[in-house]
């Protein structure tokens, strides 16, 4: 059995927070470059060119990328030849609060749902514990702004609607959304399981590599068709219009029920932040 310190576990979460509210992913700044290049309209060239010059001002790590630093959000895979004498999530938790408070970044998070009262630390997080094979602590970890997770979309399909019905879904609830989760977005959507599990699988999707694509053909096709049907829409960088509404639509599958097809579909906005941890 392998013990993973309480302290480096804290460390490395503090670390990887106030890290990601600075820096943006190398492979999103291509994306904005390859986007500009394309736009036809002057004011979408100068937005993503706003982007861009964001960055180069939050990497000196003074100011966050955005005032929305996000609610945490953690998918922690625990080996099973780890041992732990500590509560896991009480040191996720810890490692939040030192984050935000070391960090500067606004607490956005409260206690009640109409009290509204500030738990003044940005706890807690949103944490989901898997247990695997091996002796690795893996934390995948996200600060979700609410700008994006507000547009957020569950439901249940019948199995007849199939792809087209999916396809109906997903625009109508990016045409709903517009501008509001400051384009251009990345596309999670969750197929499969049952209501809780397909928004889990929109969630996590959100956490694949910008380039990657599903190993299924049929669910890589599906991506494909998305992602031009939302580009097609018009919405463009932060709703002034343009080629480029998402950067790109990953979708995650799991079994489901034979008489159900449960949808999720969880927006990312352009400032996708999130790291991966591994101890």
């Amino acid at each position: 059995m392998r013990k993973v310190p309480a302290e480096q576990v804290k460390k490395s979460v503090k670390e990887a927070l106030i890290r990601m509210n600075h820096h943006l992913d190398d492979s999103l700044l291509t994306a904005f470059r390859k986007a500009r290049d394309k736009e036809r309209r002057e004011v979408s060239k100068s937005i993503l060119d706003d982007l861009i010059e964001n960055q180069e001002i939050a990497k000196q790590g003074v100011f966050p990328l955005c005032q929305d630093t996000g609610m945490v959000v953690m998918f922690v895979e625990i080996g099973h030849e780890l041992t732990m004498d500590y509560s896991l999530e009480d040191v996720l938790n810890q490692g939040v609060k030192e984050a935000y408070e070391e960090g500067f970044l606004r607490k956005s998070v409260v206690k009640h749902p109409f009290r509204r009262e500030n738990t003044s630390d940005n706890t807690p997080a949103i944490v989901h514990f898997k247990h695997v094979m091996g002796d690795q602590l893996r934390i995948k970890i996200a600060a979700k702004g609410a700008g994006s997770e507000n547009m957020s979309k569950v439901g249940i399909l019948k199995p007849s609607d199939g792809a087209e019905g999916v396809k109906k879904m997903v625009r109508n609830a990016i045409e709903e959304a517009g501008g509001r989760p400051c384009p251009p977005i990345i596309v999670g959507i969750g197929l499969g399981g049952n209501l809780e599990k397909s928004a889990l699988l929109a969630k996590e999707a959100l956490f694949r590599d910008l380039d990657d694509e599903s190993d299924d053909e049929d669910i890589r096709q599906l991506e494909r068709e998305l992602y031009k049907e939302i580009n097609a829409l018009d919405i463009g960088p932060m709703g002034v219009g343009g080629e480029t509404t998402c950067l790109a639509v990953k979708i995650n599958t799991y079994p489901m029920h034979i008489a159900s097809l449960p949808v999720a579909i969880n927006i990312q906005c352009h400032a996708s932040r999130h790291e991966e941890v591994i101890l």
